[in-house]
């Protein structure tokens, strides 16, 4: 816990510095996003009406850019897990994410801030707690690369061909896997982006590049040392009739996101931005095994918990 108040005041103190305004996120809404990996929404009576609980803000996000073009939440989320997804050390029902979006974004641009956020975060964090990070068996030295230069990239594609060349199995249409992800990282010395995704493999907001079509504008950022995914991102599709349509290529019903498309009739700024999980930094920063053992109260997928 001293760990993580320490990354949260990092991560606000470098994303107001890059003139990022703090938001509040709604907790419930009509439509939460619908692309989670098997993961779904919890349903909640809102006088008569079901209602969700936000499993991400992100719709929340583009329509707040109206007022402000850049902006960030600390949002509470919640996700029911298949319940085997208990064991991967990497799920919870109920987490947190830093998010962030910037109206006219690039995917460029969003990397450099996030890749420019969890380097502050970890410098701040060590120069901070050291004795709590030692004590916890953590070594400096492991976050000696990315402290000392630039992170590196693959495409989705020639990540599907170094697992497969590894022997690991990795559709070439889909995320790449918990187990793929987790061998990529081990052999990682910093941590690194995969971007490019094929499209049906994310949600309809990821936009799809305009000059490679069925290839998604997006990415993950992978922490090294076997963590995993520790931020995923994209640009956003802003066009009424393009999110339309991708909302129905992904067997999702317009009528559903009413309001939302309403404000994308009126017009939505084009933007760009990703979500870093806090359970997930802490327990990245920790060395721990699993995101319960960075959680005061933590609920994972199948077990019921106060």
């Amino acid at each position: 816990m001293l760990v993580q108040q320490e990354a949260l005041f990092a991560a606000r103190a470098f994303l107001r510095g890059e003139g990022f305004t703090e938001l509040l996120p709604p907790l419930v809404g009509p439509v939460t996003d619908p692309g989670g990996r098997g993961a779904k929404a919890l349903d909640v009576d809102y006088y008569g009406h079901p209602y969700k609980l936000m499993t991400s803000a992100i719709l929340y996000k583009q329509a707040s850019l109206r007022g402000f073009p850049k902006l960030f939440y600390i949002a509470p989320n919640v996700r029911v897990e298949p319940p085997e997804t208990a064991g991967t050390g990497r799920h919870l029902v109920e987490f947190h994410q830093i998010d962030v979006e910037l109206a006219g974004g690039s995917r460029r641009d969003a990397q450099e801030v996030a890749a420019g956020l969890l380097t502050h975060v970890v410098r701040h964090v060590w120069a901070a707690v050291p004795e709590v990070l030692r004590e916890l068996g953590r070594d400096e030295l492991v976050f000696a690369e990315l402290l000392a230069g630039k992170f590196d990239t693959c495409t989705h594609g020639e990540a599907v061909a170094r697992l497969a060349g590894r022997g690991h199995a990795q559709s070439p249409d889909a995320e790449i896997d918990w187990a793929g992800e987790r061998l990529l990282s081990l052999e990682a010395d910093r941590p690194f982006f995969i971007e490019d995704y094929p499209k049906g493999s994310r949600g309809f907001y990821d936009r799809e590049d305009p000059e490679r079509p069925g290839v998604l504008r997006n990415f993950d950022l992978i922490a090294h040392g076997g963590y995993g995914e520790l931020v995923s991102g994209s640009e956003r599709e802003s066009d009424y009739a393009t999110i339309v349509t991708r909302m129905r290529e992904s067997g999702e019903n317009p009528a559903k996101y009413a309001w939302y498309l309403d404000l994308a009739r009126e017009g939505i700024p084009a933007s760009a931005g990703f979500g870093m999980g806090v359970q997930r930094l802490v327990r990245y920063l920790t060395g721990l095994d699993a995101l319960w053992q960075v959680s005061a109260y933590p609920k994972l997928p199948g077990v019921v918990a106060p």
